[in-house]
């Protein structure tokens, strides 16, 4: 446990390294604090705090900065979040994924750091399916869900069906098994195929397995904006294995997804520091989230990806707000 004093100290010093990036020596931590403290005292204080783990020396430096740890109870403890002078934004009603593009461009303009929004499972229920013949066992499934959402998918299949097969199943699936989830669709069908004929059945078992596959697929339901604003940091400018482990990252998104899901299924911002996630293993990484909401449920995600050395308060304003107006936005156009 810290004293006042310590805390005072501790605060004051994150504060001063988050602003201007350098190590935070004892007579600019006392002009930073207020406090009529000695060179002498100041240093023991910050001994004990870096005994603890909270802060450290950075190679020769006379001056400290934090750690991820210390990062950590500054935020759980010492942050006071005031309501800011962001400028005014909007995120009008408009298509699902126009609006969750442009808020992750929005957060990535307002943090200059990395916007990043994970977009809601695709409904697998279904209104309507069609089948086009592209080429020999080459077929485009068209799957039109109730909010009026068009998917397209191209399957490859070991039989070359006539149109008029193609349009004999799609007639059958949109019969049979209209608002139904795909996934019911294919056990409805594994039971009921010895009552189809096989080709026909054959084909509809590919069209909802390969949609089922898609759906799962994480790669699409994330969208990156700002990647490129790490370039010019000085946090990574001097380590480009850095840079590169996190643009990887950044291509991959399937473990941002799974991070960000996590987030997603608590009320409120979250913050993620120094790799404590263990889904971002970035020392010098944070994340800060929130989820979204349309009419009420939670759907998904946003969040500010940046340096460990990030204005916290204004990083929350700027995720509570961009989540608040993609929850407007989407439950509005709904």
């Amino acid at each position: 446990m810290l004293d006042d004093r310590a805390k005072l100290l501790m605060k004051a010093l994150v504060e001063r390294y988050i602003a201007d990036g350098q190590p935070v020596g004892s007579r600019t931590l006392s002009r930073q604090s207020g406090l009529e403290l000695s060179p002498a005292t100041i240093r023991n204080v910050m001994a004990d705090l870096e005994d603890m783990g909270l802060i450290v020396s950075p190679h020769t430096s006379a001056g400290r900065i934090p750690t991820a740890r210390g990062y950590r109870l500054f935020v759980d403890t010492m942050l006071t979040v005031h309501k800011g002078d962001l400028p005014a934004q909007v995120l009008a009603p408009d298509q699902p994924q126009k609006v969750l593009t442009k808020a992750a461009g929005l957060l990535s303009n307002l943090s200059q750091f990395v916007g990043v929004v994970v977009a809601p499972r695709r409904s697998s229920v279904f209104r309507h399916i069609e089948f086009l013949r592209l080429s020999e066992r080459r077929l485009l499934v068209i799957i039109v869900s109730p909010n009026g959402d068009v998917q397209n998918r191209v399957i490859f299949t070991d039989t070359d069906y006539s149109q008029p097969e193609l349009v004999e199943a799609a007639n059958f699936l949109n019969s049979h098994y209209v608002g139904m989830a795909i996934e019911h669709v294919r056990e409805r069908l594994q039971q009921e195929v010895e009552s189809l004929r096989s080709e026909i059945a054959a084909l509809m078992q590919a069209a909802v397995t390969i949609n089922t596959e898609e759906n799962a697929e994480p790669d699409e339901g994330v969208l990156i904006s700002g990647e490129r604003n790490l370039l010019a940091l000085s946090d990574f400018s001097s380590d480009m294995g850095q840079l590169r482990r996190a643009f990887e990252l950044f291509e991959q998104k399937a473990q941002l997804m799974r991070l960000l899901e996590v987030a997603g299924q608590a009320e409120g911002v979250r913050i993620f520091i120094g790799g404590e996630s263990q889904v971002l293993p970035f020392e010098d990484l944070s994340i800060v989230s929130a989820p979204y909401e349309v009419d009420g449920q939670i759907v998904g995600t946003v969040g500010v990806i940046g340096p460990t050395r990030m204005a916290y308060d204004r990083m929350i304003q700027i995720v509570d707000i961009t989540s608040r107006l993609v929850s407007n936005a989407l439950s509005y156009q709904k």
